[in-house]
């Protein structure tokens, strides 16, 4: 007999590409994990009233405001999910959780470590679970990584090369919008920061770092026929240094010409190595040095029911996982954390760390040399 579960109200702010991709995350979820919750998409708030109330009919919420202040005050809502512009998201999260709330808000955290920091604080003394959207760290095939590199198979790690680049900023011509903005904190804080998730999740702290980061178009039009100088980094790239004795690299780069989602890494131990490529991303190629002469050679391993939870999703290997599958994991851990089932998979002090990395890379390719995190 299946078990009655209590309600999980949600109240989403921003219906962007992640605002909806949050949603197809809620809709499947509970269709392929067992819940501590029964999900109810509650309200959605957007920039006017007509914006919402037509998020509000296409996505499935019961009810719609303008004013995100109305929908984190409504005591019937139980989680604010933020998916607004970066330079928002302390306002919103602070607000939401003195109102009692969880919070999952899309990454970056804040704009600040000292904003993350604040909200981390607050979140921690709150007692309210929080969830900051990392859902490439969701991918099966990275969890095999990591325990290829756990289990020894790789052997010393030596060094990690690790890029995340697109080209949604590659035109000169297009506009200034808030990521331009140094509230929005450039091309390192937009997509660097998921390289250097991924570089700590599997190879653990980064203790060292030395940035660059790079400016390659200088301004933007502003919309009203004139331009608008650009301050944040169209390309950040840092040399890392980890603390289990390894070395190397991380690129966030938006004007990748041709690049629609790379989000890769190589990483290579004294027994073997590993390739992953966010383009095929339900593959992992894995070489062992203990193979024999003449038969040396990456090879491909597809993801499949072996690589959980791929079998919640399908019965069957290599008929692959989507995007909007892996925010459907991190929404599952996420909300078996409010249940109480497991801990934070990425909670806002999570998202800190990350924030921090990416300041004290800027703060090196600003005043040059090596930087340690503290």
């Amino acid at each position: 007999m299946a078990r009655d579960k209590p309600k999980l109200r949600i109240g989403l702010i921003g219906t962007g590409f992640m605002g909806k991709t949050h949603v197809f995350g809620f809709a499947s979820a509970p269709r392929v994990f067992d819940l501590p919750y029964e999900i109810e998409l509650h309200t959605v708030a957007d920039i006017t009233d007509l914006a919402a109330a037509k998020a509000a009919r296409d996505l499935g919420f019961a009810h719609a405001t303008a004013d995100w202040r109305v929908l984190v005050a409504n005591p019937n809502i139980d989680l604010i999910d933020i998916t607004a512009p970066n330079a928002l998201h302390k306002e919103m999260a602070l607000a939401a959780i003195a109102a009692g709330k969880h919070v999952y808000c899309e990454k970056p955290l804040a704009p600040l470590s000292a904003d993350a920091r604040a909200m981390a604080e607050a979140a921690e003394a709150a007692g309210v679970k929080t969830q900051v959207g990392f859902n490439y760290l969701c991918n099966p095939m990275l969890g095999l990584a990591r325990d290829l590199i756990a289990s020894g198979e790789l052997g010393e790690i030596r060094s990690y090369r690790g890029v995340h680049a697109e080209d949604y900023m590659m035109e000169a011509s297009s506009p200034f919008t808030f990521r331009h903005d140094t509230a929005g904190g450039g091309a390192l804080a937009d997509l660097g920061s998921h390289a250097l998730a991924t570089a700590e999740y599997l190879l653990g702290p980064i203790e060292q770092v030395l940035g660059d980061c790079v400016t390659a178009i200088s301004e933007r039009p502003d919309g009203k026929g004139g331009t608008r100088e650009v301050e944040v980094d169209d390309i950040g790239r840092a040399f890392l240094r980890f603390a289990n004795g390894a070395s190397g690299s991380i690129e966030g780069n938006w004007i990748a010409t041709g690049r629609k989602m790379q989000h890769d890494f190589d990483i290579h131990g004294s027994k073997g190595a590993i390739a992953f490529s966010q383009e095929r991303f339900n593959e992992l190629h894995f070489y062992s040095a203990a193979d024999a002469a003449g038969r040396r050679g990456f090879r491909r391993i597809e993801a499949g029911p072996d690589h959980s939870p791929y079998g919640r999703f399908c019965v069957a290997p290599g008929h692959q996982l989507g995007f909007n599958d892996l925010k459907a994991i991190e929404i599952a851990g996420y909300l078996e954390a409010i249940g109480g089932e497991r801990p934070e998979p990425f909670n806002f002090r999570a998202g800190l760390r990350i924030q921090t990395l990416v300041e004290t890379i800027q703060l090196s390719s600003r005043e040059g040399g090596w930087r340690r995190l503290g």
